[in-house]
Parts: structure tokens; sequence; C-alpha cells
């Protein structure tokens, strides 16, 4: 069986960037100003709502990263746990508002 992601991976970020520098420079850019250090938001508290998207997204590399970020920035295995089902919360009402405008959708199409 392939395996499609891998830890690995992450180490040809560099070529990869150098395949669209412009593109890639904005965006890194834009990473790294949203993981700074020195803004309102904890660094911790960053780590955590990045985990939150990762779980929503469910990318296997952000994963890997922000888990490991939180657990360095002082995030306890009890706030992981929170920000997961938090996350998991979100993710529901997401489902129950789109539950809601297909319920729309169906009474326009069966009137």
């Amino acid at each position: 069986m392939t395996e499609y992601q891998k830890p690995q991976d992450l180490a040809t970020v560099p070529r990869f960037a150098s395949l669209a520098p412009t593109e890639a420079k904005a965006f890194l850019a834009f990473n790294h100003a949203c993981e700074r250090n020195d803004g309102t938001i904890p660094h911790k508290y960053r780590e955590l709502i990045s985990l939150a998207v990762a779980l929503t997204t469910q990318c296997a590399y952000c994963l890997d990263v922000h888990t490991k970020a939180a657990a360095k920035a002082g995030a306890s295995a009890e706030e992981l746990a929170e920000t997961a089902m938090i996350a998991a919360a979100v993710r529901a009402g997401g489902t129950l508002g789109h539950a809601l405008m297909a319920l729309r959708l169906f009474e326009e199409q069966t009137e």
C-alpha cells in the first residue's frame, strides 16, 4: 500500500517553494506573521487555534507541526483535548448549518 502523506515530505517545502517563488514568499510571510510571538494572542493560544483548524481541515502535516508546537508552547493534554472537542463541535455546527440550507433548497424544489 502506498503511504500518501509522510512527515519527510515537509523537507521538500524549499524545493516546492522554488517552483512558485512569488506566491511562496507571500504565503510564507503571511504564515510567519500569524505564528509570531509578539502578538496580542499568546503563542500557546495561536498554536491551539492552529491545531483546531488542522483538526477541522484534517491536514496531517498541520496536525504534526501544530501539535508539537502547542506542546513546546506549554499546552497541556487537557487543553489539547478541549481544543479538539471545540473543533468537533464547530465542525458539527457547520454540518447543521448546511443541513438547514439543504432543507430550504429541498422545500423550494418541491413546492
